[in-house]
C-alpha cells in the first residue's frame, strides 16, 4: 500500500518507526519497517529499541515486478535471514501471488517469522451476507487435504479490524 507521509513519498521512505497496528502475533511492538531490499547493516543502524521489523512496507516485496527470479527471494533471504538469527520477530507483507514459490525457501521455517499473505479484497463491504472466501489448493487434491470455506462477514470480526489512520503515528526515519 502506497502511504501518505507528512514528508517524502512512499517511493522516497526506505525505513519508518512505529506500533506494529495490525491483529499479528507483533500486534502492539515497537517496529522498524523496511521498505524494499537494504543491507542489513543500514537496517541494523536504524534499530532503537524495536523488538519487530516488518520488511516489505509499502507492498515492496513483489516478486511478479521481477519475474520470479530466484535472485529476487533470495536476495530478500540474505536481508532477512540475520535478523531472523538475532531473535527479533519478523514479518513479510508476501503477495498472495508469490506463496507457493516462497515456500521453496527456508525463512518459513524459522519460529520468529510471520509470514503475513496478502489477499486484496476490494469493495469488501459491497459483497452480500453470504459471501465466502475458500481456501482452496491449486488442483483437486494437489497438496492441500481439502479446503476451507469462512464467511467473509465473520472473518471481517472487529476484533481483525485495524483502520488506515492507526497507520498515520509512524514515523520516517532520516536515512542519510
Amino acid at each position: 500500500m502506497k502511504r501518505d507521509y507528512e514528508t517524502g513519498t512512499a517511493d522516497d521512505v526506505r525505513f519508518f518507526t512505529g506500533v506494529e497496528v495490525e491483529k499479528t502475533p507483533a500486534y502492539g511492538k515497537r517496529t522498524l519497517f523496511v521498505t524494499g531490499l537494504n543491507d542489513p547493516s543500514i537496517i541494523n543502524e536504524h534499530i532503537n529499541g524495536e523488538t519487530h521489523i516488518f520488511f516489505g512496507a509499502n507492498h515492496s516485496f513483489d516478486p511478479a515486478s521481477q519475474r520470479h527470479s530466484a535472485d529476487y527471494y533470495e536476495e530478500w533471504e540474505k536481508m532477512i535471514t540475520p535478523f531472523l538469527n538475532d531473535g527479533f520477530l519478523c514479518s513479510l507483507d508476501i503477495p498472495l501471488s508469490a506463496t507457493e514459490l516462497f515456500l521453496e525457501g527456508p525463512l518459513i521455517e524459522y519460529e520468529n517469522f510471520i509470514p503475513q499473505i496478502r489477499v486484496p479484497i476490494p469493495y469488501i463491504k459491497q459483497w452480500n451476507y453470504n459471501t465466502m472466501l475458500k481456501i482452496d489448493d491449486k488442483g483437486f487434491e494437489a497438496t492441500n487435504p481439502g479446503v476451507w470455506c469462512h464467511s467473509l462477514h465473520d472473518l471481517m470480526d472487529r476484533s481483525k479490524f485495524t483502520v488506515w489512520n492507526d497507520y498515520k503515528n509512524d514515523k520516517i526515519v532520516d536515512d542519510n
